[in-house]
């Protein structure tokens, strides 16, 4: 049986200035959102591929008993390092950034952490010039490299069903011209703002949306964010969104990403 459902989802629309958006404070963002209801195809009936899609639900348990706690954010790493490789066959792969823990609006830790809120727009982290920086910057000191690729690995961490899941964009199906460049501004108290460059999206009908009914705990949604190789999908838009099919008592949704970079080397 599949489960595919119809739900509201945030493409973006052209306005006159760049659009900008904020991880924290909100009130900021410059943005020209276009509501529009898709529908979500059960990824479970028919399952994508990392090579084709763009992206995969792979089993992965993880050794982390509490992903809040700092003092495991190196065996997580490590975890999602070596799952990276085991997925690709590139030669290493570098977590280069903290996880990022995220809770549904029905949460108190929604909004209290730093960048904790769901993406509620549809996006892709990152535009090529900014994953050129990124790869650079974590690339092996004199390391000849052949490939870049670059990955969002989404975990939750509450048991099934999720109120907010996330849907994940067929690469296949999106063109150049669907793309937004936007300011990504992570505003976190106490620190000064940086930015990079990421995209958002302008509605298709082209546009094929899957999501993962039930996800567990032992499972990880691995999407592509960017890709050096034009053989391979280059980018797999994301967004969070209401699940139709989710009952009101159920516990809001957590859920932990982490972003990796694969290298291969000549």
């Amino acid at each position: 049986m599949s489960n595919n459902v119809r739900a509201e989802i945030n493409y973006a629309a052209p306005m006159a200035g760049k659009p900008r958006f904020h991880a924290n404070d909100q009130s900021r963002d410059v943005l020209n959102l276009d509501p529009q209801t898709v529908e979500f195809v059960d990824g479970r009936a028919s399952p994508p591929a990392l090579d084709r899609e763009g992206f995969a639900l792979v089993s992965h348990r993880s050794k982390v008993k509490d992903f809040r706690d700092p003092a495991f954010h190196d065996l997580h790493k490590k975890e999602i390092e070596e799952l990276i490789v085991e997925l690709t066959g590139a030669d290493m792969a570098i977590v280069n950034s903290p996880g990022v823990l995220r809770f549904g609006e029905k949460s108190a830790d929604s909004g209290r952490l730093n960048n904790s809120r769901p993406a509620r727009f549809i996006h892709i982290d990152i535009n090529d010039e900014t994953a050129a920086q990124f790869a650079k910057a974590s690339a092996p000191e004199g390391a000849k490299i052949k490939r870049t690729a670059q990955y969002n690995v989404w975990r939750v961490l509450t048991p099934p069903p999720q109120d907010v899941p996330l849907a994940v964009c067929d690469a296949r199906t999106l063109s150049a011209e669907d793309l937004i460049e936007a300011d990504a501004i992570f505003d976190q108290e106490g620190q000064p703002d940086w930015t990079f460059t990421a995209l958002l999206i302008k509605a298709s009908p082209r546009h094929r949306w899957i999501w993962f009914p039930e996800m567990t705990p032992d499972e990880a949604l691995v999407f592509i964010t960017n890709d050096s190789d034009p053989a391979q999908p280059h980018h797999a838009p994301h967004s969070a969104f209401n699940n139709p099919l989710c009952p009101p008592d159920a516990p809001p949704r957590a859920s932990i990403e982490m972003r990796a970079i694969a290298y291969w080397f000549e």
